[in-house]
């Protein structure tokens, strides 16, 4: 994916009259080394996300990246070193380092939600619980963590949850209007919280049907009613249950808001030695 508008946004709000600081202190062509360390166990990503910053902040700076995408490290380990103008360095390090905290954060939840749910046949999925104006970051993120995306946008799929559904009546003509309007390339999603309206969704032909906020035997009694004829997804504060229990229950998926709404970044340095 392309991350540039996010990058060129973040280095904007960061310096919209330059970097008074290193340009009134560090020389024009000072040199800088440094390497970018791990101060917590996690999953990094966005190590090109990190490297497209100091080209867009000017280039002619050298990165080279001791472990992959998607690679579990250690505190203490190095994640890349970095040479060239300090200067650029400087002013690019706060958003590179920005950028990669916080997709490495995501991935690593997702990643320990992932082990969560190992062997059997649920996916761990995402919601648009995302950071304004960092969802292409936080859904990639995800990605790389291990888990699948749930749609981007509003454009994406038809979500029909409770206020569409008292809006528009009743489950069923929910789902009856939406079927006229939306393209048949579409899935039409309905959240149910009962098994009153699981069947609702299931006769008015759901492709998805949402169990939300049940518990594991209600989820089970809703995989065994439904029987493979709609995909399940289960929802509603996943982030605080057991994912394990849940997905015993045999939900197809298991999406979790709190991979981006209130994840913690992992926590990287960037340190290096100038020479002039």
């Amino acid at each position: 994916m392309n991350f540039d508008k996010i990058i060129i946004t973040s280095l904007e709000e960061d310096m919209p009259g330059g970097d008074i600081t290193t340009i009134s202190t560090v020389p024009e062509n000072a040199v800088a080394e440094g390497a970018f360390k791990a101060k917590a166990d996690g999953v990094i990503c966005g190590l090109e996300i990190a490297k497209r910053s100091f080209e867009l902040c000017g280039g002619g700076i050298e990165i080279t990246f001791m472990v992959k995408e998607g690679d579990f490290v250690k505190t203490g380990d190095v994640i890349a070193t970095v040479k060239g103008n300090a200067r650029t360095i400087l002013m690019a390090e706060r958003t590179a380092l920005n950028l990669m905290q916080r997709a490495s954060g995501i991935a690593t939840a997702t990643r320990k939600a992932c082990e969560a749910v190992k062997g059997t046949s649920t996916r761990i999925t995402d919601t648009r619980k995302t950071m304004p104006g960092l969802r292409p970051l936080d859904k990639y993120a995800v990605r790389v963590g291990g888990a699948v995306n749930h749609r981007f946008g509003l454009s994406d799929g038809v979500l029909i949850k409770d206020n569409h559904i008292a809006a528009a009546g009743s489950i069923t003509k929910a789902v009856t209007s939406a079927k006229a309007y939306a393209p048949h390339t579409l899935k039409i999603e309905v959240e149910t919280e009962n098994m009153e309206q699981v069947a609702e969704a299931l006769a008015a032909g759901a492709d998805i049907i949402m169990l939300d906020n049940m518990t594991c035997a209600q989820m089970k009694e809703a995989v065994e009613f439904i029987g493979g004829r709609a995909v399940t997804e289960a929802s509603g504060n996943m982030g605080e249950r057991d994912l394990r229990e849940v997905a015993e229950s045999g939900v197809d998926l298991i999406s979790i808001g709190a991979l981006t709404h209130s994840v913690k970044a992992l926590d990287i340095s960037l340190k290096f030695s100038i020479r002039v």
